[in-house]
This record gives structure tokens, sequence and C-alpha cells, in this order.
């Protein structure tokens, strides 16, 4: 069997369209559909389901595709990094959301490269759980951090840790609740802040009052801003009240720039995944960082 026509068509299983992986494969969509009809011929069972927006696998596709793509994925690892067994250095791709991969994830790889001896060349993309886990599974990523579980055979994932969400504000706002105000547990003196968030739905203060008030927030948002460092800024300022994940505003807390407004006997919390495609850790170079990681993630509380 040609190994041009299963690269082909393990690309078209994870991109989910012709479209897409003749891009990503640099050949025109023809070719990809002429590819793909030779590999049926050769088998004599149809891989894929034509729909209006793309294909969908047949379960004969989709344990073709659960078989070969490690293999594929080793060779291709093989050709990329030539037969020089002493070259050490190797690009590892990761993906997810800015804050995270910023303060945590890449501290963590940097301290692999210095301690273990190895160099790591990285290329960093940023995007949501299901941007990222779509360039996953496309082969544009080698591991994606992500709040969302992968599903399928194609990804696997290890919950990498959790992230406490803490409700804060300014001490001038913080003033404006009165005494008593870190233990209270009605919302109603909440609805008159305003809020700072990092999309129009305010994910992170529904998130929060769903877990602590068992309702929904009645306010919208004040300052939108797609980047939780600076939903921190604007809090900080003076902006209003946020959600915040603890250890992105630990430090404002303790120096007093910001003050956490509940303390909830059980926190909101939320989990986060290290996914890579099925077999890829056969890689060295993502077993390493993968390992790295985790053991990293042991220390962040």
């Amino acid at each position: 069997m040609d190994l041009a026509l299963l690269r082909t068509f393990v690309t078209v299983h994870r991109a989910g369209s012709f479209t897409r992986a003749a891009a990503l494969l640099g050949l025109s969509q023809p070719a990809v559909t002429s590819q793909i009809r030779t590999l049926e011929r050769q088998l004599g069972r149809p891989l894929f389901l034509r729909q209006a927006r793309g294909v969908t696998p047949t379960t004969i596709g989709d344990e073709l595709a659960h078989k070969a793509a490690p293999h594929l994925d080793a060779l291709m690892e093989i050709t990329e990094a030539g037969l020089d067994e002493e070259s050490l250095v190797r690009t590892l791709h990761l993906a997810g959301p800015p804050e995270f991969i910023a303060e945590r994830a890449l501290p963590a790889l940097t301290a692999l490269s210095d301690q273990e001896g190895r160099s790591h060349a990285l290329r960093v993309s940023f995007g949501t759980a299901d941007e990222v886990l779509e360039g996953l599974s496309a082969g544009h990523h080698d591991l994606a951090i992500t709040t969302a579980r992968p599903r399928g055979p194609l990804l696997t994932a290890t919950p990498l840790c959790d992230e406490e969400h803490v409700l804060v504000a300014g001490e001038r706002w913080a003033a404006r609740l009165g005494p008593g105000r870190p233990r209270r547990r009605a919302a109603l003196p909440l609805e008159d802040l305003p809020v700072v968030e990092v999309h129009e739905s305010l994910p992170f203060v529904s998130r929060y009052w769903a877990a602590v008030f068992d309702g929904r927030p009645v306010a919208s948002g004040a300052v939108i801003v797609p980047d939780l460092r600076a939903v921190l800024s604007c809090v900080v300022s003076g902006a209003g009240l946020a959600v915040l994940p603890r250890y992105l505003c630990a430090s404002a807390l303790e120096r007093g720039d910001i003050v956490a407004l509940l303390d909830p006997a059980v926190p909101p919390l939320r989990t986060y995944f290290l996914a890579v495609r099925s077999g890829t850790l056969a890689m060295p170079h993502i077993a390493r960082a993968h390992e790295w990681l985790l053991r990293a993630a042991a220390d962040w509380a």
C-alpha cells in the first residue's frame, strides 16, 4: 500500500474535509479526492461518507486511522529529524489558552530544556478549547492544553491540574458590600457591581454564579477583553468585579491590589487536560514534554 495514500487519508480523517486536508498537504482538492478514491478501490471499502460540510469516516475508516496514524506520525518524525542521532534539536508545537501557557506551561518547558540538557525549539499557538483540539487533530500541534476533554480514539487526554476560581474586585467596590462580605452567599449585593469579562456571554462569572449561587448573573459586562491578564489589570484599576483563576491573581491578592469578595466552602474548579494524538508519545521529544508538564503540574496549587 502506498504510504502517500495513507498519509493523505490520515490527514483527511483529522481535518474532517478534503478542502482543509488539501491545504495542509499542499495539494489540490481534486488530487486529494483522487488519492482517497484510489485507496478506497484498493481496500474495496468506503472510508468516508461525503456530506455537505466535510466528510465523516466510516467504521472501516476510523479503524484504519486508529491503526495507521501512530505509525505514520513516527515515520514523519524520523523523516523530519533525519538520521543524525547526535542532533538533539526537535520542534515542539504547543497550543492552549494564552494565560495558562504563559504563566504555567512555558516556564515549565523552559526548565525542561535547562535541566535535561536538551534543546527544544518551541512553537506556540493560542486558542479556545475547540480550536486547539481541532488543530491537534489536524496535526498542527503536538500537545494541547485544554479545558475540554476530547472525544474519540484519535486523541488521548490526561488530567493536568485543577484551577480554582476566585470572585475579586478592587477595595473601592468591595467596601460597598459592607461588613461580612467575604462569606456572604447572597448574590443580590453583587448585582450592582460592574463586571469585567473575556466574552459577552460572561463565561467565568456565569460558571461561578451557577456553582456558588445556583443561579445566573443578571449584570452585563462593563468591560469585555479577551485575555484574563487584561481582565486582572482592569480589576486592579477599579473597573469592577471579575472571576479569575487563583494562580493568576494570587500575587495581586497578597499585595492588596484586589480583594476576594467571597470565600465559599467549596470553591468552583475547572480542570485542564493535556491532550496528544494517540501514538505520538512514542516520539521522545513529545513524551519528555508531556511527562515534564505532568510533573510540574503537581506543584501548581
